[in-house]
């Protein structure tokens, strides 16, 4: 049978069909996928496009002696801007030696986020508020991390 024989008619209106079901529904998913897509695109877009100076901001450890005092610390600390963001962690047991004694207590832990350069002022003010006699303030640099949340974490802190 001839080539031109086997695509007859009715194969060309089938053909057009599949292409035109094909087509339709190529169409309707992408319709359907848009927001999902510009969704990832835009957070791939922002993560990629913002820079960030590793070192520049700082999370700040401090020990308490319970809820209430670290929650004073914390608000203190946000109102004041020395701190963007004030994680209080509940019931940590710290074991520590203190004039010659081993001790353990049981306390609340403060995991702050802050601009490196405010450390100085974040350590006076916890100094000045909590009851220890010596009062436990550490900070290690961020090295890293989601961009959007650095700058935010930049913008409520200024410097």
């Amino acid at each position: 049978m001839p080539q031109t024989m086997r695509f007859g008619f009715q194969n060309s209106e089938r053909y057009k069909s599949v292409v035109l079901i094909t087509v339709f529904g190529t169409v309707l998913l992408s319709i359907l996928m848009l927001p999902l897509l510009r969704t990832v695109g835009l957070r791939a877009f922002s993560m990629a496009s913002a820079s960030y100076s590793s070192g520049t901001h700082s999370a700040a450890f401090v020990t308490c002696p319970n809820e209430q005092v670290a929650k004073d610390l914390a608000r203190g600390m946000v109102e004041k801007k020395l701190a963007a963001c004030v994680n209080i962690i509940p019931k940590i047991t710290s074991v520590y030696e203190w004039q010659g004694k081993i001790e353990e207590d049981n306390e609340v832990l403060l995991m702050i986020k802050t601009r490196s350069t405010k450390v100085s002022a974040l350590a006076e003010y916890v100094r000045s508020n909590h009851p220890y006699e010596v009062a436990e303030v550490i900070s290690l640099p961020i090295d890293q991390g989601n961009p959007p949340y650095l700058k935010w974490l930049g913008e409520v802190v200024p410097e």
